[in-house]
């Protein structure tokens, strides 16, 4: 029965990296890639002064683009492909928290009956106050 409960959990394990592996790798190549082109300054100096105000460097808007209308996943592999310090990495995961997969969610909630525009506004608030704050305390 053990031997059994592993070999399954092991399975589900392999099938859980696949999936995950599915968007964080071509997403990790993709920010690479944008990363050796003039593209990636373009977005860094377009969102620079916004992202000061939360501590982050203009390219850590492209995780946080990403991880709001692709997943969180995505997010994830942005992330990954930036050189950020810790504080930058702890800021953007707790914007991400609270705004992630915006689009699949906030119909998920206007399916129970919650006005989409408060979702996805209350949502995007907490997730700048919280960036603000924490780079505050960070």
């Amino acid at each position: 029965m053990y031997k059994e409960s592993a070999v399954n959990g092991f399975k589900k394990g392999l099938i859980t990296i696949w999936e995950l592996s599915k968007i964080l790798v071509p997403v990790y190549f993709f920010v690479t890639f944008l990363s050796f082109t003039p593209i990636i300054d373009i977005i860094s100096h377009f969102f620079e002064p916004v992202m000061k105000i939360i501590g982050l460097p203009g390219e850590a808007s492209l995780p946080l683009v990403l991880g709001n209308f692709i997943s969180l996943y995505a997010g994830i592999g942005a992330m990954a492909s930036l050189t950020l310090t810790s504080k930058q990495i702890t800021i953007l995961a707790i914007m991400l928290s609270f705004s992630h997969s915006l689009f699949i969610e906030s119909a998920v909630a206007k399916k129970t009956g919650v006005s989409l525009s408060l979702v996805i506004s209350t949502r995007i608030i907490l997730a700048l106050l919280s960036g603000i704050i924490f780079n505050m305390i960070l």
